[in-house]
Formats: C-alpha cells, structure tokens, sequence
C-alpha cells in the first residue's frame, strides 16, 4: 500500500513538474484520497447493482441463511446481508465497508450444486474475507490502480497531441525521457500489485475458512465443483473479478508468467494448500 501511494505521488509530480504546476501533485494526492473514500462507503451498492443481486429470505434460502449464521457466531462476526444471483455459473463473493455492513452473495449455481459442508466452506471463505477486512484493502488497491492508469493515459495522450511542458535542456530531457518511461509502466506495475495482493487474500481466506469450519474438505471439494463448471458469469467484470470466490469468467490452466496476471491462484494450488494433495 506504501509503494501504491510512493506511485501516485511520483507520477502526479513528474507531471506537475512537466507542466510546471505544483498543483497537479496536491490534486493527484487529493484526488486518490476521495476516490478511496468514495469507493469504501459505496462500493457494496455498486457491486451489487452490477451483479443484479437481490436480497435472499430466510424461508426461501433456509440453509444457506442458517450456514451463514452459525459461521457468522463462531468467527464472532455479525451476520452479514445475503444476496443472490440469478446465474448458472458456481460463484460467491463478499463486499462492504466493515464488519457491520458486509454483504455475502452467491449465485443460483453455487446452491444448486454444492453440499452442505461445501456450501459452509465457501461461506466460511466469505466470512474470513470479511473478518480479515479484505473488502476495504482491495477497494483501495482497486482505485489506486485505477487511478494510476488513468493519470498516465492522460499524461501520453498530452504527449502525442503536442501538449506544452518543460522539455528545455539535457536534464530537462533526461527527465521528461525517464517520466515518459514511468509513465508507461507505472500502470503495469500498479496492475501486478493488484493482482499479487488478491491471489494472496485468496489463500489467506482459504486458511482462515478451513479454520473456521475444521474442515480444509469441505472448502476444497467446493473449489474443485466451482472450477469444474467453465461457464462464465453473465455479469462477469474486470474491477470486480479479484472479489469472487473463483475467476468470474471461468477458470483456466495457466502457469508461468501468466500466473503474475490472474487475479486468482490456480485452483490446484489452492486444494493443495488446504488438504496437501500434490496431484489432484
């Protein structure tokens, strides 16, 4: 998270300095900081509206509201809302500002094909993330790195639309070249601290549910279900990917340089990490 900050506030005064305005940096700085505060307060409504979510009745979902309550008290955590959503795909996920205010939803295809002691280690993975604040950790991430790509998108645009700046002199143009430099990958290397982060809350959830329900089973025969199903969700979204239980557009095999961009470790890690299975 420092290194994100570090981030903002070297891109916002490179540009400040090209464009000899201190001001950009102070609004750099100010801008992040609203935008971290916006998304913590609304970023529950917002996933939910795009997910189509709707509120789940005790009586109609009578066993996951009661999975849900009794992992809720033995984490010591309220009960969170639970929502559903209408879609085949096998998936769940957690939002919300804190503790007080999360949401837990899962889709119909979840329900429809997981038993009771996989359904409680899926809920169990929610509640962790919930407990171990991951909602308000990724909100941050999330916008950090938004931002960042959007900063440096607006710095190259002015560059090749022959926006004015300080590019007089040999330290001049040494600067403007290794801001130039910067400015291009400082999106990547926002994306990839994303990325990193949520495959490692991803484990840490894992872990923390098997504790919770003193079951790693359940929780990794539900991964495997959820993995074996390739259909993408029809609400599937890049910004709200890294908040779902598995990869919301289907998982794939990936290895390699390749694992650097998924917001999710590989499924087979992840059994293997929760019950020690080398070759699943």
């Amino acid at each position: 998270m420092t290194f994100f900050f570090a981030l903002v506030i070297v891109l916002g005064w490179f540009i400040s300095y090209y464009f000899e305005s201190p001001g950009i940096l102070y609004f750099a700085v100010f801008f992040a900081i609203f935008m971290n505060i916006f998304s913590y307060w609304f970023s529950d409504k917002i996933v939910l509206k795009l997910h189509k979510a709707r509120l789940a009745t005790r009586q109609e979902y009578f066993d996951l509201w009661n999975a849900t309550e009794n992992l809720s008290i033995a984490a010591g955590l309220p009960m969170p809302k639970l929502y559903i959503v209408e879609d085949s795909a096998p998936n769940a996920f957690a939002t919300g500002r804190d503790s007080s205010h999360a949401v837990v939803a899962v889709t119909t295809g979840l329900l429809s094909i997981l038993e009771k002691n996989e359904l409680e280690g899926v809920i169990a993975h929610e509640l962790s993330h919930i407990g171990n604040r991951d909602m308000l950790l990724s909100t941050v991430v999330v916008v950090l790195a938004g931002f960042i790509t959007l900063v440096s998108d607006i710095f190259l645009r002015s560059r090749i639309h022959g926006g004015g700046g300080r590019d007089n002199g040999r330290a001049g143009a040494v600067i403007v070249l290794v801001g130039l430099i910067f400015a291009i990958l400082a999106p990547l290397a926002a994306t990839l601290i994303r990325l990193a982060i949520s495959r490692k809350r991803e484990f840490l959830a894992d872990a923390s549910g098997a504790l919770l329900t003193r079951y790693p089973e359940g929780l990794a025969s539900a991964l495997k279900k959820i993995s074996s199903v390739p259909t993408p969700m029809r609400t599937a979204n890049d910004a709200t990917a890294h908040l779902f239980i598995s990869n919301p557009f289907g998982e794939k095999r990936i290895s390699g340089l390749h694992k650097l961009f998924m917001t999710h470790p590989p499924v087979e890690e992840r059994v293997s990490a929760l019950v020690g299975v080398k070759n699943i």
